[in-house]
Formats: structure tokens, sequence, C-alpha cells
């Protein structure tokens, strides 16, 4: 039986169930409020206040993604996930139990985010596929970028950066390093 708390609430600006931009595959991606980051620039400004967005159980998340048998993965963007960890690291759990693929924006750098030394933290990092790691920088937007939106962020295959103990770009299926 999957271990995970199904009444875990997450505040949500919002989820685009289809999507195909927000990682490879077709995916569902969940949109958390509150930002601290407020990068000037950012694509989603209106996920910045901690008071905006509605609440949600992880339970209903995870029975909205599991509804489309099309679904080959999830994003966690926003807003910042990672100031939502424990909710979503029990969003996770349900994710990975299913078989998708996870994979997280966060305006924290990886190394940044190891730093906290935080079991919920740790435990979801471990869970992820993929990383876009980095605030975004105004001065280094670049539109041609997959997954990303400046040039500083990164976006880390995390298997091979677990496997190898260093940080491994993710290559898209074309072979070619994002």
């Amino acid at each position: 039986m999957l271990n995970y708390n199904r009444n875990k609430i997450i505040r949500m600006s919002g989820v685009e169930p289809e999507s195909i931009v927000d990682g490879p595959g077709f995916r569902y991606a969940a949109f958390v409020q509150g930002c601290n980051h407020a990068c000037p620039g950012c694509h989603n400004p209106q996920t910045h206040d901690f008071n905006g967005g509605y609440d949600v159980t992880v339970g209903e998340v995870f029975d909205d993604i599991v509804q489309n048998p099309r679904i080959k993965g999830v994003t966690f963007s926003g807003g910042e996930p990672f100031e939502q960890v424990d909710a979503l690291l029990e969003l996770a759990k349900a994710i990975k139990a299913n078989g998708l693929n996870l994979m997280c924006y966060s305006g924290y750098t990886y190394e940044e985010l190891q730093d906290r030394h935080d079991m919920a933290t740790d435990r979801l990092l471990e869970m992820l596929d993929i990383l876009v790691d980095g605030r975004f920088v105004e001065s280094l937007k670049n539109l041609e970028l997959a997954y990303r939106g400046s040039e500083n962020q990164r976006v880390i295959d995390m298997n091979k950066t677990r496997t190898d103990g260093k940080v491994v770009l993710y290559q898209s299926g074309f072979g070619v390093e994002l």
C-alpha cells in the first residue's frame, strides 16, 4: 500500500493538466504559490505572494494527475516549490510510486538545497529525475533555451548526478546538453 499523507495541504497558484513545455514529454505541471526570490522579470510573478492562490490537498492533486493515463511526468513549478517541501514530498511519493517522471524548478541552486541539511529537502531531491536550478536573471534571458529562462540556470539530470556524485546536465533525446 502506498504510504503518503493525502491530507497534507499545498498552497497552489494553478495547474496545467496537459503540458508539453514544462519538461520532457506529456506532463502535468503544478504551480505552487509563494516565492521569496522575487526575480525581476519572473515569468510567474503572480505566484510570489504567499497569501495568494488556493489550498488543495496532496490527494486531490494526485487524483487529478492519475485520471489522465497519457501523463508521463509531473513538474513542480511556482512560486518556489522548496518553500512547500513537506507537502510536495508527500505528492512526490505518490507520483514516483506510479512510475511517473518528476521534474522541479527552483530558484535555489542544487548546492544551496543540499546545504539546507533538511531531511524533507534531501528526500525530495532524491526523488527528482530533473532539477532546473538557479534564480532567473533578466540580463541572461534567452528564449532559445529549453526548459529554462536564463543562461545561468541549469537543467540537471538528477539520476546521473546521484550516480556520478557530481552535477550532470540533462541531455535531450538528441544527445544535446540543455
